[in-house]
């Protein structure tokens, strides 16, 4: 499989999300399972794996950490700090990406992933009552400590961005990205190609809506966060449901899933961009590798730039929304 670059590291084109394997998708993932499948996406070719200090809290990163340390020379793991939790590793409301917060979220991560060194830590959203130039100076520390190797920010604006850089350069850039949710392209695309840094989309499924195999009458898991989503309403379902069909024609037309098209469109933006779609089924992660092959024609892109703004619902809860930065 070939490789791309988000800012100094080169990894596949696709990653692999493993949040839903522990969290927020409904019942987590039977331990044995997970770590068979993470180790399948190495066996297939994948060599870029995302997780979180706060998904569990914290039993993804020792899922993650299990699969991956018989290929520790292989792979590139990020992971994220910046939700709140008391030393006793509770959590607790709100976001914390305080210096010591930040030391202790490392050394955690640090253990629980089976590294020495993390390759790629994100503060997982911008803190409002921290200075970025304080996050991005303890992250330099840490990485002139020998304890992470490279920064990056999740939902951050242009201005945190920029400000965050000028510090400590940023690797990479993890916003949610979507044929269903393109407001990067306004102003983040272009900062972060200015500036040389990558870009990880997160849900460039739609957190599933654009595989085609959800509609308006699909129920979910009481312990699936799409519930409190407004986005994922029957209402807004149904009214999303046109970009959808969208997708679907373009592949028939191709002989491939709306799964493909929908990452092959996001691969086809720009080549430092690097989607992360998330799944438990191994046979889905084989579908979604197959996108890197699939070719959208000049016609394609147009019909697709073409389509009205259909996306109705706001992407997360009112409380979570609150936690954006732009």
């Amino acid at each position: 499989m070939q490789k791309r670059r988000i800012g100094n590291l080169e990894v596949s084109p696709l990653g692999l999300g493993c949040m839903g394997l522990s969290f927020g998708l409904g019942p987590a993932t039977d331990r044995q399972d997970a770590i068979a499948l993470i180790r399948g996406a190495v066996e297939l070719g994948v060599t870029f794996f995302d997780t979180a200090q706060v998904y569990g809290p914290f039993t993804n990163e020792e899922v993650v950490g299990e699969a991956l340390a018989p290929f520790r020379d292989r792979v590139v793991i990020a992971t994220k700090f910046g939700f709140n939790f008391d030393e006793n590793g509770n959590q607790l409301p709100g976001l914390n990406s305080r210096p010591d917060s930040i030391r202790r979220a490392v050394e955690g991560s640090l253990q629980r992933l089976r590294v020495e060194t993390i390759d790629l830590l994100y503060q997982h959203r911008v803190d409002p009552d921290v200075p970025i130039e304080d996050v991005a100076g303890t992250v330099k520390a840490l990485i002139d400590a020998g304890k992470v190797k490279h920064f990056g920010l999740s939902e951050a604006g242009v201005k945190n961005i920029r400000r965050a850089h000028a510090v400590q350069p940023v690797t990479a850039l993890q916003s949610e990205y979507s044929i269903w949710w393109r407001e990067p392209e306004e102003e983040i695309l272009p900062t972060l190609e200015e500036l040389g840094i990558g870009f990880v989309p997160f849900s460039p499924l739609g957190r599933g809506f654009l595989t085609g195999k959800i509609d308006e009458t699909t129920t979910f898991d009481p312990t699936d966060f799409r519930n409190t989503v407004p986005r994922f309403t029957p209402e807004n379902r149904k009214a999303n449901q046109a970009i959808v069909d969208l997708v679907k024609r373009i592949a028939t037309e191709k002989n491939v899933t709306p799964a493909q098209i929908a990452l092959a469109w996001c691969l086809a933006q720009k080549p430092w961009i690097v989607p992360i779609p998330g799944t438990t089924k191994l046979h889905r992660l084989e579908e979604n590798l197959g996108a890197v092959s699939v070719e959208l024609s000049e016609d394609d892109l147009r019909q697709i730039d073409a389509a009205p703004s259909l996306a109705q619902g706001a992407r997360y809860s009112e409380g979570a929304q609150k936690m954006i930065d732009r």
